[in-house]
């Protein structure tokens, strides 16, 4: 039996267990500059998946105007991206899992960047909308792979911690820097030519992965399509309830029959995880009071985040009159401080501890999301928006990498498709499932038209977001905290 050669941190490549292999792997690669390139590799095709998560936001303004859509269907064209990308994220795990996740992640670069040119390419709602949702097809294979490619690659430690750090900062960069992108291309060109964007990039990609990327194994089993199609159907009805719920009212028959049909899908999910013999959820990844903290909290945290990009986006474009990409550089003052704090992550992991430096990104980012959540027509930027987001950009950069260490770590190899997947699946369907509550909490607020409107609808949905990120920081201080100290005590 071969083993997959590792990064320690160290200079030395160690070798992991893993199970027999099916596929010829390449040799090993040659430590520590093949690890960082492969790191590098990963970490850029990531960055393309999170960057079009919020290329979008600075260019719905345009998108609304030149598409004709609602406010409520504006939300749309993130959730249907997000919600395949986080029902199908386990699907596309298990795939690595069965196919090897190199070969598997060759493919996802090829569909992403294909899916990408029919959104730029859109000329209608449903064009749109049914674009965006197979980009998030692509995404999900995508995804996954890297982060199995990373868990892979380097072993745990100093080495992964480096790593995570990287592919960390990677999720919280790329929302950012998304919202400057997006806003840079929409201003000077349109906001479709930020998804022409990903085709040179994906390419390049292909490229170094088929010469860098070393050949995982593959292993024999089947797909687990039941639990796909019920996670995905079932938290794609329960989306559509609550978005609905907006415009219809919580109690109409066409609110409720989809959030039913969506509570008993999921509770068939977890039944079919229980009985199938080759799960795309395996329980047991849930038997770590640890990962599962790392899973609700990361859920709560990325959903109050995605309310934030989304909405002050369009805050900064409809009440100061900011163009696309003045509004991208308004967040700046965020972008900045979690790149800087974001690559201080694994000293700071070293010197103080996990459990601190993620209660304290978590507070972080509450305290400036409560203060930036009392915006209204008046509110300046300098003192309303700006310092506000340099707290939540500091929180962020401090909270990702531990959040993501939290959710793989001591995992089987055997596991770690499974793992990582799960990790972007309760990502993207937390960004899903709250931003259509915060749609619903905005929509309660409404005033009608114009700037005044967009304040009014903005202020109560960060207020939301500031109440997810309070219940995030409590799963952490009740699962994840406690759990890592024991971990830590045991261990010395």
């Amino acid at each position: 039996m071969r083993a997959a050669p590792r990064y320690d941190g160290t200079g030395d490549v160690t070798m992991a267990e893993s199970t027999p292999p099916t596929a010829v792997r390449a040799p090993a690669p040659a430590a520590p500059a093949r690890a960082t390139l492969i790191l590098a590799i990963i970490c850029v095709s990531y960055f393309m998946v999170i960057l079009d998560n919020s290329i979008v936001f600075t260019g719905l303004p345009q998108i609304r105007s030149d598409m004709g859509f609602s406010e409520t269907g504006l939300s749309w064209i993130t959730d249907a991206y997000v919600l395949v990308f986080g029902g199908l994220l386990l699907l596309g795990a298990r795939a690595g899992d069965l196919f090897g996740h190199r070969r598997v992640f060759l493919f996802s670069l090829v569909v992403f960047a294909l899916t990408s040119l029919l959104v730029g390419a859109a000329q209608t709602q449903g064009w749109l909308i049914g674009a965006r949702a197979l980009q998030g097809v692509g995404a999900a294979v995508l995804a996954p792979s890297a982060l199995s490619l990373l868990t892979r690659t380097f072993a745990e430690g100093r080495a992964r911690n480096r790593a995570m750090a990287a592919y960390g900062a990677v999720a919280g960069l790329g929302a950012a820097l998304g919202l400057v992108v997006g806003g840079l291309v929409a201003d000077l060109v349109s906001w479709r030519a930020g998804f022409f964007l990903n085709v040179p990039v994906a390419i390049a990609m292909v490229v170094l992965a088929v010469r860098f990327l070393p050949v995982t194994e593959s292993q024999g089993g089947r797909f687990d399509v039941a639990g796909a199609l019920l996670a995905t159907a079932g938290s794609t009805a329960v989306v559509f309830g609550i978005v609905d719920a907006s415009d219809i009212g919580w109690t109409a028959p066409a609110t409720v029959a989809p959030l039913m049909a969506g509570v008993v899908m999921l509770a068939l999910f977890v039944a079919v995880e229980r009985r199938a013999a080759q799960p795309i959820v395996p329980l047991r990844l849930f038997a770590s009071r640890e990962r599962s903290g790392a899973y609700v909290t990361r859920m709560l945290y990325i959903g109050a985040m995605i309310g934030f990009f989304f909405f002050t986006a369009q805050f900064v474009q409809s009440v100061y009159r900011f163009t696309p990409l003045q509004a991208g550089l308004a967040f700046l003052p965020m972008t900045l401080v979690n790149f800087v704090l974001a690559v201080q992550v694994p000293r700071l992991l070293e010197r103080a501890g996990r459990p601190r430096v993620l209660t304290c990104g978590l507070a972080l980012t509450m305290v400036g999301m409560m203060w930036l959540s009392r915006l209204d027509l008046h509110t300046p930027y300098l003192n309303g928006v700006a310092l506000p987001m340099v707290l939540i950009g500091a929180g962020q950069g401090l909270v990702l990498a531990p959040l993501t260490s939290s959710g793989v770590d001591g995992v089987a190899p055997t596991d770690a498709g499974a793992a990582s997947g799960l990790v972007n699946t309760v990502h993207q369907i937390g960004s899903a499932v709250s931003l259509s509550i915060l749609t619903a909490v905005a929509a309660s607020v409404s005033t009608g038209h114009g700037a005044a409107d967009i304040a009014a609808r903005s202020g109560a949905a960060l207020t939301g977001s500031a109440v997810l990120l309070a219940l995030a920081l409590a799963a952490a201080l009740a699962l994840i905290v406690p759990a890592r100290t024991r971990s830590h005590e045991r261990s010395l």
